[in-house]
């Protein structure tokens, strides 16, 4: 019925075979050249070649252990961080404990208490806007 021989149908199956062999074969081809494009870009990625090791701190750094034993005769000001010597920095210390800084203002107390209530409000109920 319009089907030509029996060889022309069999011919034509194994073409059609053949032609289908040929379309996976290249569809695992392409697979396989993706996954090894991908793999060696992540392999590239993530190593790194030029970094420096950082697991020894570096040469100038003095030992902890020297520190440990060194004795403080300098220090810094809480105030405005310039450097005192060791008789300024308790004199210094004992004034502060004398007349401690001034307190804020009660109004800016409360200011600044209302507002890390609301960062904190937020971080619980994001869709709130207030």
């Amino acid at each position: 019925m319009g089907y030509g021989t029996r060889e022309n149908r069999f011919s034509s199956g194994v073409v059609n075979g053949v032609q289908h062999m040929g379309r996976v074969k290249a569809k695992n081809a392409i697979k396989l050249l993706m996954l090894v494009v991908i793999s060696a870009t992540l392999f590239i990625l993530s190593s790194d070649w030029e970094s420096e090791v950082i697991a020894l701190p570096p040469p100038e750094d003095t030992p902890e252990e020297i520190l440990r034993t060194k004795m403080i005769i300098e220090a810094r000001s809480p105030i405005d961080g310039k450097f005192l010597t060791a008789a300024e920095y308790a004199q210094l210390q004992a004034q502060l404990q004398e007349a401690p800084p001034p307190k804020l203002d009660p109004k800016i107390r409360e200011q600044i208490f209302l507002l890390r209530l609301r960062k904190t409000l937020l971080q619980f109920f994001p869709f709130l806007n207030f």
